[in-house]
């Protein structure tokens, strides 16, 4: 009989962050707020130390650049007045401030780098720590592809906030602030005209700015197509050659590319307007300055010094001015980003241990109970999943599971390992309602053998072990050799050590299947769930995985989805369901005779002669 398909394919979540969410998957929208910023402030202060030093490194760098224009003062006003000794020491005056520059902004680079790769680093593990506790349900709900997007690309923005914005947005602050401060004292009269022409200087940074942002943002969506575009055919070059399709598939790509051309000349062209007009603006602002600077100078308002010192402290204010407008744009983006993350560590899960839990007895008998169950995926609650479900599995009897799709079979599976909670009824594992036990021991007493047998890209021994992280080498051989994969796991290039590619690839269907029932041999919990996965095996890997089910159901209370007749002959009893009803239970024998669901089901899948 064929694998359940009742449970649904994830639709947009009912509940959960996409309902808030407003981002397209990948890219953080800018937040209308720097508010959501304050998480990352929260993360930062666990440091204050080393907040502080980057604070004090962030202010001494700023200050030594404002004494720069001072340096330069000092030199023209007092030591070309005293002679080559003067000039010398007011050199080395402005050689101290560098010397001191240098060291403060490496200092800053690197408590704020560290600030940055820290809080990343505690972010995305208090999110993946409480991803962890959500049930199941969560991730059918909403797209894993979606969560890791958060996960990669969200933090790595809010790296770059904490590690780079933030810190260059602090800095532009106070050089804004000293500077107009400095250039008050130095010239107030042109300091005044000065203030007027820095809006002139910026309003072309901030309107050019915006559409080079968003050109570039079509640019980068016109990459992204590019890039989807090979993977997608390289990945199915078998069926564009076998279909003759090559110069279709390279025309494809052909006219990609050029738009991807055509996007990026504009955002070229866009820069170089923007580039010619803050040149002719702040060149022209700062040439206007000097000639009326020289003409005061000319005439005893000013010294030479002073007006060098106020030309060189007018660029850096007006280039911190022209920074903050770009740094708030990436504080915003970063604001979004955190606020994505921040829905994640809210999320609550929807299955999660009671404020008492019930000790589950000791030792386990192995028993499960469904009584009036009934139940509804979140995603298609106008659809009943399961409908008055009722059944009673006794400690160590083996239970077969049959019916057409959709009939609920992979429904009681979830239900038993308390992924879901039913909307009616209760279920019982030793006698201990599930919603009143702890999720975690519920499922230490439960072995599960997928009908895919799920690996991870890891090696042959953690993979093993996951059934029971603590196993030793013995432990593995002996689940091993008890599910017949002792053979091929002895001549791997590494044995246990060897890597068995991203989902275990480098394995064939049947060696991934004997290493998922190994899995659940060291698992030894006294009850298995078993979405039995040999249809799609040849006769020899079914031959092996079959032996191998047998040694694993011995002494055990198994729940088998049957989708052979080996294992529905096995079954201490078969349950027919349809429509997430019982509609027949019995042995093979007695089904078949009485003309039902399972009679029909038996001859139109099973062959003629095992029918019989």
């Amino acid at each position: 009989m064929d694998a359940d398909t009742s449970q649904p394919e994830a639709r947009p979540a009912r509940r959960g962050f996409f309902r808030r969410s407003t981002a397209i998957e990948g890219e953080a929208k800018p937040a209308r707020t720097l508010g959501p910023l304050t998480m990352i402030f929260r993360e930062a202060a666990n440091y204050p130390g080393r907040v502080a030093l980057a604070l004090v490194a962030l202010f001494v760098t700023a200050a030594a650049t404002l004494a720069i224009p001072n340096g330069f003062k000092l030199i023209i006003d007092r030591g070309f007045a005293g002679g080559a000794d003067d000039i010398g020491r007011w050199f080395q005056y402005l050689l101290v401030i560098v010397g001191v520059l240098a060291i403060g902004t490496a200092l800053r680079f690197y408590f704020v780098s560290w600030l940055g790769e820290r809080v990343v680093a505690d972010i995305r593990l208090k999110v993946q720590n409480n991803l962890l506790r959500l049930a199941p349900g969560f991730y059918e709900e909403n797209s894993p592809k979606e969560i890791a997007s958060r996960m990669t690309a969200d933090t790595a923005l809010i790296e770059q906030v904490v590690g780079t914005t933030i810190s260059v947005a602090l800095r532009n602050l106070l050089m804004a602030a000293g500077g107009t401060a400095y250039l008050f004292w130095l010239a107030p009269q042109l300091t005044v005209g000065l203030m007027i022409g820095i809006p002139v200087v910026i309003l072309p940074i901030v309107f050019f700015g915006r559409r080079i942002r968003n050109v570039s943002r079509s640019s980068q969506d016109r990459i992204a197509d590019v890039g989807a575009m090979i993977a997608e055919v390289l990945a199915a070059m078998k069926i564009v050659q076998a279909f003759n399709q090559e110069r279709r598939e390279g025309e494809r790509f052909a006219a990609a590319v050029e738009r991807t051309f055509a996007t990026a000349k504009r955002r070229i062209l866009l820069r170089a307007v923007m580039t010619a007009t803050i040149i002719l603006v702040v060149f022209g602002a700062i040439t206007l300055v000097m000639w009326r600077g020289a003409i005061a100078v000319t005439s005893g308002e000013i010294s030479g010094g002073t007006i060098a010192a106020f030309v060189i402290t007018g660029i850096l204010v007006a280039g911190a001015f022209g920074a903050l407008t770009e740094v708030y744009g990436e504080l915003l983006r970063g604001a979004g980003a955190a606020s994505r993350l921040e829905e994640l560590l809210e999320e609550q899960p929807a299955i999660a241990p009671p404020a008492r839990p019930l000790a589950l007895p000791e030792p386990p008998r192995g028993s499960l109970s469904f009584r009036g169950v009934s139940f509804r995926y979140p995603t298609r609650l106008e659809t009943p999943a399961l409908k008055e479900f009722t059944l009673e599995v006794e400690p160590g009897e083996t239970v077969a599971l049959v019916g057409p799709s959709g009939a609920g079979k992979s429904t009681v599976f979830q239900l038993a390992e308390r992924f879901f909670d039913p909307q009616a009824g209760t279920i019982r594992l030793d006698g201990v309602p599930l919603t009143s036990a702890d999720p975690a021991e519920i499922r230490k007493r439960i072995a599960l053998v997928p009908q895919d047998g799920v690996l991870f890209s890891a090696n042959a021994r953690d993979n093993l072990r996951y059934g029971a992280w603590d196993a030793s080498d013995e432990d593995i051989w002996e689940a091993a050799r008890a599910a017949n994969a002792e053979r091929f796991l002895r001549e791997l290039p590494e044995g246990l050590d060897t890597y068995l590619g991203e989902s275990g690839t480098r394995l064939s269907g049947g060696q991934q299947q004997r290493l998922a029932i190994a899995r659940a041999l060291l698992r030894d919990a006294p009850i298995l769930l078993l979405d039995e996965a040999t249809s799609a095996l040849d006769a020899e890997s079914e031959r092996l995985v079959q032996q191998a089910l047998d040694r694993l159901m011995t002494e055990r209370t198994t729940l088998v989805i049957a989708h052979r007749l080996a294992t529905v002959r096995a079954a201490d009893r078969i349950v027919v369901m349809d429509e997430g009803r019982i509609v027949e239970q019995g042995t093979h024998a007695q089904l078949t005779e009485a003309g039902g669901l399972y009679s029909r089901l038996a001859a139109l899948q099973f062959a003629p002669s095992e029918a019989a």
